[in-house]
């Protein structure tokens, strides 16, 4: 079993989804069901799927837990663009966002290669 509290990953995907939340909370209401519903769920799944794959014993399981929080975390960025172009977030939120999600991106990233590679 891996420690998943001890992966970089785990840490910044756990940021990733406290900021969502914070971000989507001034959505517009008839959002609720839609867009803040959708992007929450997404920004929930990559560090849950991470801790999942932490606790998985073969390294075919973990890698693969790994790709699928690496999907959701995709999709969050999508989401995130999308509701930045429909003006429901700032441009302080935008850059701090952009800045935290490209980070989290690039180390789940390099995370999968290395144990691909292993």
């Amino acid at each position: 079993m891996r420690d998943h509290t001890k992966l970089i990953a785990f840490v910044l995907a756990d940021e990733m989804a406290l900021l969502t939340y914070m971000v989507t909370k001034f959505f517009p209401k008839e959002e609720i069901y839609g867009l803040t519903s959708q992007m929450r769920r997404a920004a929930v799944s990559v560090p849950s799927n991470i801790v999942e794959g932490c606790a998985r014993e073969s390294q075919i399981e973990y890698v693969r837990f790994l790709e699928i929080a690496y999907g959701s975390l995709k999709e969050l960025h999508y989401q995130f663009s999308l509701a930045s172009r429909l003006g429901y977030v700032g441009e302080i939120e935008i850059s701090k966002y952009e800045l935290k999600s490209i980070e989290t991106e690039k180390v789940l990233g390099a995370l999968i290669r290395a144990i691909r590679n292993s």
